[in-house]
Formats: structure tokens, sequence, C-alpha cells
């Protein structure tokens, strides 16, 4: 099947995944806190983990299989998965430094590029009006 196939229908099927689990525990657990993303979050961290580690040392015997499962089914459940994997990565490959600095640089920025987002979209609303 085509590379561009299999992300798509892994994309496809891991959004509505992400969609019906996040509903369901914010449906179950009536909290404040943003329970859904963060279950969402932690499992697909721990599918990444199972599933690249299996992938890493088996050689990557099947691409296409890690294209639907990783890049398209995990993709579209979260990218905060690839983000763990990626600090993981760089933490066992002993840089310490990169790992903690992607933490905080991807927490850090991706908080102030919301903020910036939401502070330019109210201040370009003021000025439509």
């Amino acid at each position: 099947m085509n590379r561009y196939l299999l992300v798509m229908l892994g994309a496809a099927l891991g959004g509505l995944a992400r969609y019906a689990i996040g509903n369901a525990v914010t449906q179950r657990f009536e909290v404040r806190f943003p329970l859904g993303t963060l279950v969402v979050n932690v499992t697909g961290c721990f599918l990444i983990g199972v599933l690249m580690t299996l992938f890493v040392n088996r050689g990557d015997p099947n691409p296409a299989l890690r294209l639907l499962l990783v890049t398209g089914l995990l993709g579209g459940y979260t990218t905060f998965s690839s983000f763990g994997w990626e600090t993981f990565e760089a933490v066992e490959k002993d840089t310490f430094f990169t790992g903690a600095a992607n933490v905080m640089l991807s927490v850090l920025l991706g908080y102030a590029a919301v903020w910036l987002g939401a502070a330019l979209t109210r201040w370009l609303a003021r000025i439509v009006r």
C-alpha cells in the first residue's frame, strides 16, 4: 500500500481514538483538570515506547507497519508521544542535556506560542470590531 495512504489511514484511526477516549474520560470523570488529554498523551507515550522498542530491536523489519502505527496512528492520536520518544532517545544516548532542553523548550515555547496566538487573536478581534 502507498506510504501516504498508510499514514493517512493510521492518522484517521488515531484521531478517532483520541476523540473517543478523550470524551469518554472527560464524561466519566467530571473534573476541571484536562484529564482526557492527559490520558491520551500518557497512553500515546506508553504505546510509542512499546512499538519503537520493538521496531528498533528487530531492525524495523516492516517499514509500512511503522508508518501505519507510529507515524499515522500515534501521530493522529497524539504528537506528544513523539516528543516523549525523542526525549527518551536523547537521554538514552547519554545526551541528558539535549533531552532536558527538549522538555523545557517544548513546554515553555509551546505555552508561549499559545499565549502569543491567543493575545494576537484577541488584539485583532478588537481592531476588526
